[in-house]
């Protein structure tokens, strides 16, 4: 992939990107949860970065099918690059405060429903369609590469010089990233497959969500999309509290957990090229988001830092899976003339709904710890709030296991493979799909 010079640009620049973004994550959530000790306040962070995406994303994906994608994605990193500038000087200046940064992440999480979409719909424009799929692959492997390297980097910074420095790491990856963009060609939209003014502009959005949520295999994938990003979601939000509340560490350990959980994903991305080309993804799907919520579960309850911290390592590696293969299966069922639209309504519903699971992880958690007497913001809310949560998406996956959607890996009725027979054994081991040994030649008689 690295061969193309325009995809190796961008590679390189969104991997520095990532890493300051990581690592500027790092701070933001470690002093929010070190000024305010509440998982509600994590919610509200959550909701600021993440909200503007359940608002905008379907519009910034519009835009970056109408417009030059390059140039959508140079502007959006440009004011990335000024809230991170903003956010160094208030920390250097002693103004970050939890409303400072709420208010810096809300502005973040705005330009962010721009910059997903450009992003994505550049990759197709940069390597041929052949190579796409391993185009996206890569692409994963630099953000869970990202995931390793920023936490894990930002925690000992952060430790020895205070978070400020992450924050001016992060506003000089976005000089890195932009300049990368530089030397590629303009990538204009073709005008003729688009609409101009009102009318197309709505004719589009409805197509897109007519896709959406009028097939089966698309809506099937959606869902699992939202319950992983719902339910699985709140872990990254109150994991400083299980560092500050429940292990009463600091913050060199939040680091440590972040990192774990990245080479998890990394693991995941190198594993998942050793699962079998006759198994589907509709069987594959839910049995990852099975593993995700249990482990979580198994996480949030384990009474020690020892025994959580390896318990992230699988977190990560399914957590890559179940996002990764149905972000495939998406891209698979779409026609490349939609991609740019229906990828956004994707990006609506994984990071605009997720911080619905973190407010409700902390008002959960915060009502169990009071009726059992217990500090609302204390340790036993932080664990029953994430667990609840990690329960039901296993809960979710063993139904989905079940009862599976052959039209997931695009199978229609009455084609090969099409079953639907419940069936929790059979739907792990995909047994109907395996294919049979070949029969042995008989010999011929002289």
């Amino acid at each position: 992939m690295l061969r193309h010079r325009s995809y190796r640009f961008v590679w390189f620049g969104a991997a520095g990107s990532s890493i300051g973004t990581w690592m500027e994550t790092v701070g933001v959530q470690w002093i929010v949860a070190r000024e305010t000790g509440s998982t509600v306040m994590m919610g509200v962070l959550a909701a600021a970065q993440l909200g503007p995406l359940l608002l905008l994303s379907i519009f910034g994906g519009i835009v970056a099918d109408r417009c030059d994608r390059r140039l959508v994605l140079q502007l959006s990193q440009g004011v990335m690059m000024l809230i991170a500038a903003t956010l160094m000087v208030a920390s250097w200046t002693g103004n970050a405060t939890p409303g400072v940064l709420i208010a810096l992440m809300l502005l973040h999480g705005t330009a962010m429903a721009f910059r997903i979409p450009a992003w994505q719909t550049l990759t197709p424009n940069l390597v041929p369609r052949s190579e796409l799929q391993s185009a996206i692959a890569l692409n994963s492997l630099q953000f869970n590469a990202a995931r390793v390297i920023g936490p894990a980097l930002g925690g000992v910074l952060m430790a020895w010089q205070g978070p400020t420095v992450l924050f001016a790491i992060n506003t000089l990856s976005y000089v890195w990233a932009i300049a990368m963009l530089l030397p590629l060609p303009a990538m204009p939209a073709n005008r003729d497959e688009h609409a101009d003014g009102e009318t197309g502009f709505i004719a589009e959005t409805r197509q897109a969500m007519r896709f959406v949520f009028g097939s089966i295999g698309p809506r099937r994938v959606l869902f699992g999309l939202l319950a992983a990003s719902v339910l699985a979601g709140p872990l990254l939000r109150m994991l400083p509290l299980f560092v500050s509340e429940v292990y009463e560490m600091k913050e060199t350990a939040y680091g440590t957990l972040l990192a774990i959980m990245g080479v998890g994903a990394v693991l995941g991305s190198v594993l998942l090229h050793r699962v079998p080309e006759w198994y589907p993804r509709h069987h594959l799907i839910p049995c990852a988001i099975f593993v995700l919520g249990a482990s979580i579960t198994a996480f949030a309850i384990a009474p020690s830092f020892a025994i959580a911290a390896p318990l992230l390592l699988v977190i990560g590696w399914f957590w890559m899976w179940s996002f990764a293969v149905s972000i495939t299966a998406m891209q698979l069922l779409v026609a490349d003339s939609m991609r740019g639209r229906v990828m956004a309504v994707v990006n609506t519903v994984v990071f605009g709904a997720m911080p619905l699971g973190s407010l409700a992880a902390g008002l959960a958690g915060e009502t169990i710890a009071r009726l059992t007497g217990h500090s609302a913001q204390g340790a036993l809310a932080v664990q029953a709030g994430v667990s609840l949560l990690a329960v039901t998406l296993a809960g979710a996956g063993v139904v989905m296991i079940t009862f599976r959607t052959p039209e997931i890996d695009g199978i229609g009725d009455g084609e090969p493979g099409f079953r639907r027979t419940p069936g929790l054994r059979s739907g792990i081991t995909a047994r109907a799909h395996r294919p049979s040994p070949p029969v042995p030649r008989q010999g011929v008689a002289s």
